[in-house]
C-alpha cells in the first residue's frame, strides 16, 4: 500500500520535470540579425527650431545587426550640471546596447558608456541604463523619421554608410 502512495507522489513530480524540459528551449550563440531597413550609420544633422529651444540632443547611430551605438551631442543654455561638467552647453554622451521593432516602435534598451563604448559607472552626466523608445514615422532608404516618446521630438536621420548584418558569436 505505501508504495502505491509513493508512485502518486511521484506522478505530479515527473509531470512537471517533463515539461520543464521540453519548454526550455537553448538559444543559439550569435546575436540577431535585426531589422534590414535599420543597418547602418546615421545622423542627424540638424534639430527643427534648434536655436528657439533651451536644449536639445542630436543623435549618431550606428546599428548592426541586433546591436546599436549612439552618440548623443547635448547643446544647452540651462546648466543641469556643475560648472565642471557644463562645458559651455554642449556635451556628448554615450550609449550601446540591443534594439528591437514592435510595429511601429523601435525600442533601444542598453547602458551609457565612456566614448570607446566601456561601461561607464560614474562622471558627469547620465550613467547606468539607457533606455529610449522611437515611434518610426517613415523609412526610406537613406532616410529614417522618428518621434522620440519620451518627448514627441522628432529626429530626422540620414544615412551616412550602409552596413550589411554578419552575425557574430556570443
Amino acid at each position: 500500500m505505501y508504495s502505491y502512495f509513493r508512485r502518486l507522489y511521484l506522478l505530479p513530480f515527473t509531470f512537471c520535470l517533463i515539461a520543464l524540459w521540453s519548454a526550455c528551449t537553448r538559444l543559439p550563440n550569435v546575436q540577431g540579425r535585426g531589422e534590414t531597413m535599420l543597418q547602418g550609420v546615421w545622423n542627424q544633422d540638424s534639430v527643427a527650431n534648434a536655436k528657439d529651444l533651451l536644449s536639445y540632443t542630436q543623435h549618431h547611430f550606428k546599428i548592426s545587426c541586433d546591436s546599436f551605438y549612439v552618440d548623443l551631442t547635448t547643446h544647452s543654455k540651462v546648466n543641469y550640471y556643475s560648472d565642471s561638467c557644463f562645458n559651455n552647453g554642449v556635451w556628448k554622451e554615450y550609449a550601446k546596447g540591443t534594439y528591437a521593432v514592435k510595429g511601429d516602435t523601435l525600442i533601444l534598451n542598453g547602458t551609457f558608456t565612456k566614448a570607446n563604448y566601456k561601461q561607464k559607472v560614474s562622471g558627469c552626466y547620465r550613467s547606468g541604463r539607457y533606455l529610449n523608445n522611437f515611434k518610426i514615422i517613415s523609412s526610406s532608404g537613406s532616410r529614417l523619421v522618428l518621434e522620440n516618446l519620451a518627448d514627441q521630438r522628432e529626429c530626422v536621420l540620414e544615412l551616412k554608410q550602409a552596413i550589411t548584418c554578419v552575425p557574430k558569436e556570443l
